[in-house]
């Protein structure tokens, strides 16, 4: 299944809808779009298993540009257009990416990357031109419409960030299935939430791109011949606007989305109509008990949860009708065999807590990084997440941990070793801890816990100070909201720091 299917019976169909503009693409038009980014790719010497990276806002071409090379055989690595330019390089060069594509409004940030990237042969950029990128459309303007001659599916390669603060790029064989063969989403999709429906599909995309559930589930929703709503930002008015006006039946959530849904006037809520819903999917974070209990009580049995991972080693759902009965629960395993283990990866009985992992399921690597792959894997070759948990007696998983300290704000994982190890690099800093605390908006926030090389140095000028140097360093949604100071931090012996210590402090207080 592919959208080329689609266009052969319903060219005219929409394929997508841009939410806040109304721009409406075509099937016919995704597919001609698609074929002539394919046969530049070709131009340009690409072949099969080669790399590009994306780095744009939610636009009309992003979904042109990935399925060019969905059916080019190549991976494609979108990034996140908040990241600063230190960060898209690395991700950009340890891809080996020979193309890189991005948009006019990233303009500045593009520009500053020319210098750091020497591996890329090509630059683009989407919706204008500037100095060392060349226009998307005058350039696909020029091929044929036609598909290449040696069409084959690709596959995405993205990335998540590690706990020594670089990214991790997840990289799975390519498949060697014939061009149009779905992946696994889209047989996860179907068989659990399509039900007795044939379509066709209209489907709510209200998150960027660059993350992995809303980009997997996009595509799937094309094999399918679905319309997609895209939103170019997400508005909680404006997703309830859409789902009414576009009759939608399916959609993506992250929790943040029903919590901003939820805060709106009684009033608000209630003007729309949206009977039509007949699945809501959620997952990437941690959903508060009360806030689902809510959103199930006003949207009705049809919020379904997922947990997995961007590296697909395993998948658990959970409708709500089960989550009623098993309150807190990511649901059981589709995909892969749970095992709940100790430390030295043994399996423990149900009911015991213990690290997460997976057996059975799908293969992946750290791109270029064996220490990292080797580190998911126990001596049984069952692969973790690295999320701690437990399972009840009939077979449900419960999440008690992220990730060690991870922090989760608003469905977007943050990992603290980063923010530390940049701190300590501060000339008024001798050492740094960083975790999450509690946020009525986005579930986690960023804190700073930090001890000054001269204690005079602490207070609001040198907080306001470590704020701005972390915005100038890395994404600002991993930078503290707020820094306190202490005297001296705790550490083992051994020099580990007893972050558990300073952490639950901070949380007994909230």
């Amino acid at each position: 299944m592919h959208p080329g299917e689609f266009t052969e019976a319903h060219p005219d169909r929409a394929a997508y809808i841009m939410g806040s503009s109304g721009q409406t693409v075509t099937y016919k038009e995704l597919e001609e779009k698609s074929n002539q980014g394919a046969q530049l790719f070709r131009s340009l010497g690409l072949k099969r298993g080669d790399h590009i990276a994306i780095m744009m806002e939610n636009n009309p071409a992003y979904f042109q540009i990935c399925w060019a090379a969905q059916r080019s055989g190549l991976y494609y690595t979108a990034m996140s257009y908040r990241l600063q330019a230190d960060e898209v390089q690395y991700i950009i060069n340890n891809c080996q990416a020979k193309l890189f594509i991005t948009s006019k409004n990233m303009e500045t940030l593009a520009i500053s990357l020319q210098s750091l990237i020497p591996n890329v042969k090509q630059s683009f950029m989407v919706d204008g031109d500037c100095a060392g990128f060349s226009a998307w459309d005058e350039a696909i303007a020029e091929f044929p419409t036609e598909p290449i001659a040696d069409q084959s599916e690709g596959s995405d390669m993205l990335y998540s960030s590690g706990t020594t603060g670089r990214p991790k790029g997840i990289k799975r064989p390519l498949p060697d299935t014939p061009w149009g063969t779905p992946s696994s989403v889209y047989y996860l999709a179907k068989g659990l939430y399509m039900g007795d429906d044939e379509g066709p599909y209209t489907y709510l995309s209200p998150a960027p791109l660059y993350h992995a559930a809303p980009l997997r589930f996009c595509m799937s929703f094309f094999r399918m011949g679905a319309t997609l709503v895209l939103m170019e930002n997400f508005d909680p008015e404006q997703a309830l606007q859409l789902i009414e006006k576009y009759k939608v039946g399916y959609s993506q959530w992250v929790p943040t989305m029903f919590i901003r849904m939820l805060k709106m006037p009684e009033n608000v809520r209630s003007k729309y109509d949206i009977s039509s819903l007949r699945c809501a999917i959620h997952a990437a974070a941690p959903c508060p008990v009360k806030v689902k209990e809510q959103m199930i009580d006003w949207w009705g049995p049809v919020i379904y949860e997922y947990y997995a991972g961007t590296e697909g080693n395993g998948f658990t759902s959970i409708t709500s009708e089960e989550w009623l009965e098993h309150k807190g629960s990511v649901g059981k395993a589709l995909l892969g065999e749970i095992k709940i283990v100790d430390k030295e990866g043994d399996e423990l009985a149900k009911g015991l807590e213990g690290d997460i992992y997976f057996a059975g399921g799908s293969q992946f690597t750290y791109h270029d990084d064996d220490e990292k792959t080797a580190k998911s894997r126990n001596k049984h070759g069952w692969t973790t997440l690295g999320d701690v948990g437990y399972q009840d007696e009939e077979g449900y998983l419960y999440l008690t941990d992220r990730k060690a300290y991870m922090i989760i704000s608003g469905g977007v994982n943050i990992y603290p070793q980063e923010v530390e190890d940049l701190l300590v690099l501060h000339p008024k800093v001798m050492d740094a801890a960083v975790f999450g605390m509690p946020n009525e908006d986005f579930g986690e926030e960023v804190k700073a816990v930090v001890q000054p090389i001269d204690w005079k140095d602490a207070g609001p000028e040198l907080e306001q100070e470590l704020m701005e140097y972390c915005r100038d360093a890395i994404a600002h949604l991993k930078c503290p909201r707020s820094v306190d100071f202490e005297q001296e931090l705790p550490r083992h012996p051994t020099g580990k720091l007893l972050k558990r210590l300073l952490k639950d402090r901070y949380w007994n207080k909230s």
